[in-house]
């Protein structure tokens, strides 16, 4: 490292035995900003782009710790590929759109835009403390018209190509926000994902997304996503949920031209069923349920209605049901079937239709006996009698009995046998089936993209003209929370001319589920100046797919299965080539803080109502309290505020501790006394620099710890580089930092010059990723050309690894007696002399030779004394 007349170089602070974080770390913010250091460029011939990115904010208006975990993991990683000679896209936006920003506007009466973009600039301030390497030149929020203009566009295109599409339907209403969701918002227990209020069913007419055609290349492709965790990938396998299997048709006694369609993944069942059962919405109960039984499926019915899923489904309730009256008849052997309805068959889930084989399905067991229904086994086992024993059913595999000309198949034989009949007799069909549903995005409220879409009486539903978007949100209108969309009560906004015929019309007042701006705004980035289009090819297929995405195990259905969806979808539209858009996928753990809990109320105490940390006592009752380590929230008193711990250690501590603490994609334990144990770390490493800079070269040593240096030096930056490669290990990479500071403070003086000098510039490198102001301080002080953060990652040489000597083992009877230094390549006979002519042979041997020398070479010799 050389001297360096550079303005940065000018702007390092003078010897000091004070690291001061806050002054330090603002001016070297102030000239990365001056210099324009982190501003994209594209690619040079035969440089790799690497794309970093974050899972973008919802603009709260407070920056937490999750946030400065997620975006200081990205920022390391940015960094460390832009030292490595990739040119490096790092941006960041805001998710805007929603009914937080809404319901907060009609708290406070003002516009949600205004709300929104104030929140906007104070966590922008937030996020710039941190140092982080994020091209701001390319931010964009999903509020804005510049950006919902091609959201708008983008759903155009999904129009044109037949996959956007509005029908009447049954969908889950938010009482309290008063809003559809859809089924991926709707929790187990059949709850809003927002509100948390119990889900409604209303029928409403709502636009969809056809993301059900994309479900073979979204469960299929899973398997090219190798940089993703294994648990996301098998999510949204399940989610996805492709079961393989064959539609039956059973007709109903009494009912000419009416049938029940059933799809199962065990038609080789089929002459054991007993019964058929219908979800208690099914469209075909009212019509089909006797008057006898009128009063019963009425009443079960009202019950359904005020159950969750989760209730109706559960594996550990009973399952409940009753008949209909009406009568089916088995295709298969034309015999007649009860029809049932029961808690365990949802009206969304397949056709609405089981057929029951209780002895060959646990749950249709149960339901059997429960009801005194038959029970009619088909497949056996050789050496086996019987396969309903015990109140068990037998769903293993095994040979057709009781099937007609089908007995004797194996039951996989059997499948696609019985199949193959009943296609060729008219009641079967091969059959996929999917759980994944087409994606419902119609929202009424207001703060959401519009769906630029004009309803005609004479034309239908048309589109707008590409050339008139953007569908701008009104502003000044009553957001009063009452049901249906605000935007339906603003006549001179929804009153319009059709394109098409220019009579009267009226504009779409649905608004858009936030997830479509965020299902896209990955590709935005990458042209986010663009006023011709969304993106321009070029630069997309530039950047995509992001080479490393950042953020929690949360979005592992809603959002990335809609991205996946909306790049696959595109990409067919001819608008990109890459069909995965995220190729790594890092979900990082949450951060936990220090929780006090109530065990008899459930109630959460402040740890500031905590007088004694050893014997924490509720203040109200004095009855002692739990101590939990708990997701940060507000509700749990838990929280860290990031400021706090800025403005007393610096950013560059925060971000340490926050890399240190656990590996990236487990849970992180907030812990003061770690977050001085860095702050002091830091320390070391300022004072390690001072010494260097006021050392005085004339008198360094003769450079006999050089090898011992470089080798120290060398372990380090293999052992970081491996660390930052892969699977990003930051709490080992700090680790290894914390031993060459050790080995450099122990050593360095013995170093020649040059030796001084290499393992000063490796160091200040490998921390600028993780301390990123403070390296660059060091940088500077210590001589440096130009930002750390434009230097050349380090490599580590090979050679400088080689050890010339290497301690051995010395055991007596095999116990560890002490040690010697020995040449690397010593032979077996020599250190055989050497262990003997030691100290330590002579003080356990007392002068004997040995009965036997054992010599594992390189790493020990055991000495076995006579007898």
């Amino acid at each position: 490292m050389t001297a360096s007349s550079s303005p940065s170089a000018n702007a390092a602070s003078t010897a000091t035995d004070r690291y001061q974080p806050l002054a330090l770390e603002e001016r070297w913010q102030a000239l990365w900003k001056e210099k324009r250091l982190y501003e994209t460029q594209d690619p040079k011939p035969g440089q790799r782009a690497f794309y970093a990115l974050s899972m973008f904010p919802y603009p709260s208006g407070t920056l937490h710790m999750g946030h400065v975990r997620n975006y200081v993991i990205t920022d390391v990683i940015a960094r460390v590929q832009r030292m490595r000679g990739d040119a490096v896209l790092h941006p960041m936006g805001w998710d805007a759109f929603g009914l937080p920003a809404e319901n907060a506007a009609i708290e406070r009466q003002i516009e949600p835009g205004v709300w929104t973009d104030s929140n906007i600039a104070q966590m922008r301030g937030q996020l710039g403390r941190l140092g982080l390497s994020i091209d701001w030149n390319r931010e964009l929020a999903t509020c804005h018209s510049d950006y919902y203009r091609w959201t708008q566009w983008l759903f155009l295109e999904m129009h044109a190509g037949g996959l956007a599409y509005q029908k009447d339907a049954t969908v889950n209403w938010d009482p309290v926000d008063q809003t559809v969701l859809a089924n991926e918002q709707v929790d187990a227990d059949g709850r809003s994902w927002r509100s948390g209020a119990l889900v409604e069913k209303r029928d409403l007419r709502q636009w969809f997304l056809r993301i059900t055609e994309y479900a073979d290349a979204l469960l299929d492709d899973l398997d090219q996503l190798q940089g993703w965790p294994e648990r996301v990938r098998t999510m949204q396998a399940n989610w996805i949920g492709r079961s393989i299997g064959a539609e039956i048709d059973f007709q109903v006694e009494g009912h000419p031209g009416t049938s029940i369609t059933v799809f199962t993944t065990r038609p080789d069942t089929l002459f054991g069923v007993s019964y058929l059962v219908l979800a208690p919405e099914h469209a075909l109960v009212d019509q089909l349920t006797t008057s006898d039984e009128r009063i019963s499926v009425t009443a079960f019915r009202d019950l359904m209605a005020e159950l969750s899923q989760e209730e109706r489904t559960s594996d550990d309730q009973p399952k409940r049901g009753v008949p209909t009256g009406a009568v089916a008849i088995n295709p298969a052997n034309g015999e007649s079937i009860p029809i049932w309805i029961a808690d365990y068959v949802l009206a969304d889930y397949g056709t609405g239709a089981v057929m029951g084989v209780p002895a060959h399905d646990v749950r249709d067991f149960s339901f059997a006996r429960q009801h005194e229904l038959p029970v009619q086994r088909v497949i056996e086992v050789s050496g086996t009698n019987e396969h309903v024993n015990d109140g068990e059913a037998w769903t293993g595999p095994g040979t057709l009995i009781h099937s007609a000309g089908f007995s004797g198949l194996t039951n996989d034989e059997a499948k696609t046998a019985i199949t193959n009949h009943g296609s060729e007799n008219g009641w079967a069909r091969a059959k996929r089936q999917y759980r994944l549903r087409d994606w419902l995005i119609s929202r009424q409220r207001y703060w959401g993209c519009p769906i630029p879409i004009i309803h005609c009486d004479d034309c239908g539903a048309v589109p707008v003209p590409r050339d008139q978007l953007p569908v701008e949100l009104p502003t000044g209108i009553d957001l009063n929370g009452a049901g249906g969309s605000p935007l339906a009560r603003v006549d001179d906004w929804v009153n319009v001319s059709c394109p098409k015929c220019g009579k009267p019309a009226r504009r779409e007042t649905d608004t858009m589920d936030t997830f479509m701006c965020s299902s896209w705004y990955y590709l935005r980035f990458a042209d986010p100046h663009n006023q011709d289009l969304p993106f321009d090819a070029s630069a997309v297929n530039r950047w995509l797919p992001v080479q490393q995405y950042v953020g929690g195990i949360e979005h592992a259905i809603l959002h990335l299965l809609y991205a996946r969806f909306f790049t696959k979808a595109l990409n067919d539209r001819e608008l990109l080539k890459t069909k995965e858009p995220f190729e790594r996928l890092l979900t990082q753990g949450m951060v936990q803080g220090t929780t006090y809990r109530n065990p008899r109320t459930g109630r959460y105490v402040s740890p500031a109502a905590v007088k004694d940390e050893s014997n924490p006592l509720d203040p109200d009752d004095g009855g002692p309290l739990e101590v939990l380590f708990e997701k940060m929230s507000k509700s749990k008193h838990n929280g860290v505020d990031p400021a706090a711990v800025i403005d007393r250690y610096g950013a560059d501590t925060a971000r340490m501790f926050i890399l240190f603490k656990a590996p990236p994609e487990k849970d992180l334990e907030w812990d003061d006394a770690d977050v001085e144990g860095q702050f002091r770390f830091l320390q070391r490493l300022w004072r390690l620099v001072d010494a260097e800079v006021n050392h005085d070269a004339a008198s360094s040593a003769t450079g006999e710890s050089d090898s011992d240096m470089r080798r120290a030096v060398h372990q380090a930056i293999k052992a970081v580089g491996e660390d930052l490669s892969g699977d990003f290990q930051f709490n080992t990479a700090i680790s290894e930092l914390m031993k060459l500071s050790n080995a450099l403070s122990s050593g360095l003086a013995q170093a020649s010059t040059g030796v001084r000098q290499e393992a000063m510039s490796a160091l200040v490198r490998l921390l600028a990723p993780f301390a990123p102001h403070l390296a660059e301080e060091f940088w500077q002080r210590l001589g440096g050309e130009d930002s750390v953060h434009l230097q050349p990652w380090p490599d580590h040489d090979p050679e400088a690894l080689i050890m010339d000597s290497i301690e051995v083992v010395i055991q007596v009877k095999g116990k560890v007696r002490g040690s010697m230094s020995v040449a690397v390549d010593c032979s077996k006979d020599e250190l055989e002399r050497l262990a003997l002519a030691s100290d330590v042979a002579q003080r356990w041997l007392e002068g004997k030779p040995p009965r036997r020398v054992i010599v594992v070479p390189g790493k020990l010799v055991n000495l076995v004394p006579s007898a």
